[in-house]
């Protein structure tokens, strides 16, 4: 299938143009057209667009769970050319070091560096230990210097002491609290 029907077939199937144009299907069939290589170049230089990519952006992201990014991590160099070059061959001529090679100049990481752990909760917990911290000292300094210092009825001395008046007046004698109050053995009831 020629490239011209390839695209009028992709046109057809309401495929939008920036998918066809660097679908890694259709990037060997398909010249990329002229007004998107001027808008995507610029901004990544000399790098291979090999794919859709995450959202179809020409962007490089190191994900595990999207391991495909729309383009090669480093730019064409002629050692990478050459050795691109060499990979189309047999790959058992390349030696493990050019593997390597091949590999560092589409991928900035593996995925063991991917997935290793960053000790991002650390900053995380950091983070909210300071929280507390400072939510706790705001309110030590709203009760010692913004609130006004506690009424005399919430003393401990104040609240025994109505208590001893409403029985010396026997209030409450019938189902009150004087009711509670043997007055002979000068104790509560059971």
């Amino acid at each position: 299938m020629s490239s011209n029907l390839l695209r009028v077939a992709l046109r057809a199937s309401k495929v939008p143009q920036r998918a066809v144009s660097t679908s890694p299907v259709c990037a060997k069939n398909i010249v990329i057209d002229q007004k998107l290589r001027d808008e995507i170049h610029p901004k990544i230089g000399n790098r291979e667009i090999v794919g859709w990519g995450h959202n179809g952006n020409a962007s490089y992201w190191d994900r595990s769970e999207f391991p495909a990014p729309a383009i090669r991590f480093k730019e064409d160099t002629p050692d990478v050319l050459q050795l691109r070059e060499k990979e189309k061959g047999d790959w058992k001529s390349l030696s493990l070091d050019e593997k390597k090679q091949l590999y560092r100049a589409s991928f900035c990481q593996t995925y063991a560096e991917m997935n290793a752990p960053t000790g991002e909760w650390k900053a995380m917990v950091a983070a909210i230990l300071f929280g507390l911290t400072a939510t706790g000292w705001v309110m030590f300094f709203m009760k010692k210097v913004v609130y006004p210092p506690p009424p005399s009825t919430i003393t401990r001395e104040w609240q025994e002491a109505s208590l001893q008046r409403m029985l010396d007046q026997g209030q409450g004698a019938i189902q009150g609290v004087s009711a509670k109050w043997d007055y002979d053995k000068l104790e509560w009831k059971n």
